[in-house]
């Protein structure tokens, strides 16, 4: 059984809301250079959809405190999920309703922000190994 480090899980979590959000600013500025103002603004709101969902889970799924038991950190992360998808679905659901969008730069920036989970999951996957030796710790002579 291994200890999760809840402060560094914390500070994880609201890192994949900053990367999502640098993510959409950059995705923006280049929709809006290449195809024009409304392909800016939509891919901003779909890219902000995303990063909104994950604050909401950042904050509801971390809030336990770090000596919390173990149902108590599953339930934390439930409820923290379970709030993401409904703020995702709603803000889906007025962006479409109530605005014009392109919707094509709207989706490929949310699609875009999941790459922060991807770069996040690598970071914390466990050192390299090959046939269980730590490749890592390796020097490059003893490989050959």
């Amino acid at each position: 059984m291994s200890v999760i480090d809840l402060p560094r899980a914390r500070r994880l979590a609201f890192g994949v809301v900053l990367g999502q959000a640098g993510v959409t600013v950059i995705a923006a500025l280049i929709a809006w250079a290449w195809t024009g103002r409304m392909a800016g603004i939509s891919a901003l709101l779909g890219g902000g959809v995303s990063a909104t969902g994950s604050l909401a889970m950042a904050l509801l799924g971390f809030r336990s405190p770090a000596g919390a038991s173990g149902v108590a950190l599953l339930a934390a992360l439930l409820v923290g999920e379970a709030a993401k998808f409904c703020v995702i679905v709603v803000l889906f659901v007025l962006v479409l309703t109530l605005m014009k969008t392109s919707a094509a730069a709207m989706l490929a920036t949310y699609a875009a922000t999941f790459l922060v989970y991807w770069v996040v999951l690598a970071s914390w996957l466990p050192a390299r190994s090959v046939r269980g030796v730590n490749v890592d710790a390796m020097s490059e002579r003893e490989m050959r």
